[in-house]
């Protein structure tokens, strides 16, 4: 099986095989991957980081709730 790679621009058709085929798919994985691999680093990034503000934030915010109904502060009179 041979591999074969055609691209057409312009009107003009270009058709690589042998190595250069191999090289421009390695090369086109190679990007495909470390672009994948990016969005993947910066959504971790993102998950990780709104997880953390959660762990802070959640706590915080039912400690004052209970601070403001022992004190009376909360809900109509």
């Amino acid at each position: 099986m041979t591999n074969k790679i055609i691209i057409t621009r312009n009107g003009e058709t270009r058709v690589y095989t042998g190595w250069r085929a191999w090289l421009m798919g390695a090369a086109a994985f190679v990007v495909t991957f470390a672009v994948l691999a990016l969005v993947t680093f910066i959504l971790l990034g993102i998950a990780a980081s709104i997880g953390a503000l959660l762990l802070l934030l959640v706590p915080a915010a039912i400690v004052m709730a209970a601070l403001a109904w022992v004190v009376g502060g909360a809900g109509p009179k």
